[in-house]
């Protein structure tokens, strides 16, 4: 007994819909995967749940962003803007940048050096002495700030102990002059009179009266 068709409209139980989704989805992906082996058919597949979440499968011999190239090349449908285009043309830009920065560098370490010309070995042979010259001048002036630094160092400790030096002087003095303060001075001592009171020997004649 065969199934029955089903009418495609949107269906509208979630729970139902949902399922169906999900086997629809797999059946896609798998077919994909299939004539993508069996025909050697370059596949790229993208699917949108309604939540917004992604599924997507794509040959293993290219990506998706080729295939997308291929499709706006053949079919004339323009798929980039134009600052999607000058953003792709940075980015191819500085990519190759760095894969030259790469063999420049294999080329200063001595690497990959038999497909060169006399004149490339000539231009990083000078390079080799420009970039020397440059370190040696660098350790040059760190040397310079290191020694300027510590005679720095040398002439603030030299004052720091100069001034201690002449605080303990001070110091000292002052505790001199604080002895000398609280020692008795025998000669002031002996300097000052000697004050005696008389007793009368007759008596006040008026105190009778």
């Amino acid at each position: 007994m065969g199934r029955g068709k089903i009418e495609i409209k949107r269906i509208e139980n979630s729970t139902n819909r949902q399922v169906t989704f999900s086997k629809r989805r797999s059946g896609i992906l798998k077919k994909a995967r299939e004539i993508s082996v069996l025909c050697d058919a370059e596949v790229g597949v993208v699917i949108f749940s309604s939540a917004g979440k992604l599924y997507d499968y794509c040959s293993p011999k290219t990506s998706l962003s080729r295939i997308l190239e291929k499709y706006q090349t053949n079919s004339g449908k323009i798929l980039w803007d134009e600052k999607h285009k000058s953003l792709s043309a940075e980015i191819d830009r500085i990519k190759k940048e760095n894969d030259n920065m790469q063999i420049e560098l294999r080329h200063l370490k001595g690497e990959d050096l038999n497909s060169l010309q006399p004149k490339e070995l000539i231009m990083i042979e000078e390079a080799l002495d420009n970039g020397m010259v440059n370190v040696q001048e660098k350790l040059m002036d760190h040397w310079e700030r290191h020694v300027r630094n510590d005679k720095m160092l040398e002439d603030e400790n030299k004052l720091l102990a100069f001034k201690l030096h002449q605080q303990d002087i001070a110091l000292s003095g002052s505790m001199r002059d604080l002895e000398l303060g609280y020692r008795p001075d025998r000669d002031f001592a002996a300097q000052m009179p000697i004050t005696f009171r008389v007793q009368p020997s007759h008596p006040n004649l008026q105190e009778n009266n």
